[in-house]
């Protein structure tokens, strides 16, 4: 009796959640009925998939963080978790970048920028949680319409590493008259290093020369922002 009732418990540990729950409740159907009332092990487990998806999605945020921490996370990392592998970490990771992109607005949806606000209302979302600095150039048209937005390093941001013809590819590329440039400080704390200053005053001199206006450069957080154009340095 013992040794059945051990069987029995054994079983019922590693029996999927997934299979307790009414065809309703179970993720893929949710995210179809509300996508947006979804939390996010439901999310997430229906990118997963097969029966283990509720378990590994719980332990792949458990394991990250949270999903700012898995989208940092290397392809690698995530395959490595039990009951995750290669097929599955890369559709988490193209999943987590298609929300990512859709922050960008689209040609057919063109935002146009009439403040610092509405540019680190683009931005902040895009970099504000990462743990790295990136910086990002946002493509502006004649009319201040966001025509792209191009993320050109990926580290630290300061002079001996910015090349300066880099910043400026993305309007070439669209023969724009005008950048934005944004990048975050991980550390939470939004004010100009003299790195900043020197970069940017660099970049405002030669756009001069290329005919092309340096019209702001935000300084973002998770939580918020700071414009150098609004205070006035950096010659801007």
């Amino acid at each position: 009796m013992t040794a059945q009732l051990t069987t029995q418990m054994s079983y019922l540990e590693v029996t999927p959640r997934l299979k307790y729950l009414p065809p309703r409740e179970r993720p893929v159907h949710r995210v179809i009925q509300d996508a947006e009332g979804c939390n996010m092990v439901e999310l997430l487990a229906a990118i997963v998939g097969g029966p283990q998806q509720i378990e590994i999605a719980e332990t792949l945020l458990a394991r990250f963080g949270d999903i700012h921490g898995l989208y940092r996370a290397h392809v690698t990392e995530i395959a490595n978790i039990h009951g995750v592998g290669d097929s599955t970490a890369a559709r988490i990771q193209a999943a987590l970048s298609l929300g990512k992109r859709m922050l960008v607005p689209s040609a057919e949806v063109a935002r146009t920028i009439n403040s610092p606000k509405d540019a680190a209302d683009i931005v902040c979302p895009m970099i504000g949680h990462q743990d790295q600095e990136h910086m990002l150039v946002v493509v502006l048209s004649t009319r201040n319409h966001v025509l792209d937005v191009v993320e050109v390093y990926h580290g630290s941001v300061n002079s001996a590493q910015v090349r300066i013809a880099e910043l400026f590819r993305p309007a070439f590329r669209y023969n724009a008259p005008a950048i934005i440039l944004a990048h975050n400080h991980p550390s939470g704390d939004n004010s100009a290093s003299p790195d900043d200053l020197s970069v940017t005053m660099a970049i405002v001199e030669a756009g001069k020369l290329l005919d092309i206006q340096v019209v702001d450069h935000l300084i973002v957080s998770a939580a918020s922002f700071v414009s150098l154009k609004e205070r006035r340095l950096a010659g801007l």
